[in-house]
């Protein structure tokens, strides 16, 4: 019915995504627990050949939780890992592609980095210190500095 078009209620909402901070804490002899994170290097603008967290944009009908597995999947290898939320960003500004609210979700690891390998849109894949990492993407120096602090990894 044509009346039904001014019931629905029309919106100009934010792109959903999701970024995973993997983290694998490794021992050292005679030291601290050293944390390493996990980083992708950009295939595709915007960023391209910049590092970043692995993540993206949430399909239709999924949920994040299943959307970020699936992202960091793809981008890296890696299946099966311990994730949990840790909080939303969403400022306007933070991608140039248009306003986007992404889930940030950690999962924390004990041990050696497990082998990952680059796939769907990252170019390259690998594990750097939490505290050398090279600049990021986005507004994921951010992010990262937020989890390093909620995680006391300071």
């Amino acid at each position: 019915m044509a009346g039904d078009d001014c019931l629905r209620p029309r919106f100009r909402n934010p792109a959903l995504t999701v970024d995973g901070v993997v983290l694998v804490r490794r021992h050292r002899h005679g030291g601290a627990p050293r944390h390493v994170v996990l980083l992708v290097e950009r295939r595709e603008e915007p960023f391209a050949g910049a590092w970043a967290l692995p993540g993206g944009f949430v399909e239709y009908g999924e949920d994040p939780d299943q959307a970020v597995c699936r992202e960091v999947a793809e981008e890296t290898g890696l299946e099966g890992l311990p994730f949990r939320q840790f909080r939303a960003f969403g400022r306007p500004d933070r991608d140039p592609r248009g306003h986007t609210v992404s889930i940030v979700y950690v999962a924390e690891l004990v041990g050696e980095p497990p082998a990952v390998k680059a796939g769907d849109d990252a170019a390259k894949v690998c594990w750097f210190p939490i505290h050398e990492q090279p600049p990021l993407a986005f507004d994921h120096d951010r992010i990262l500095d937020m989890v390093v602090t909620g995680l006391g990894l300071r």
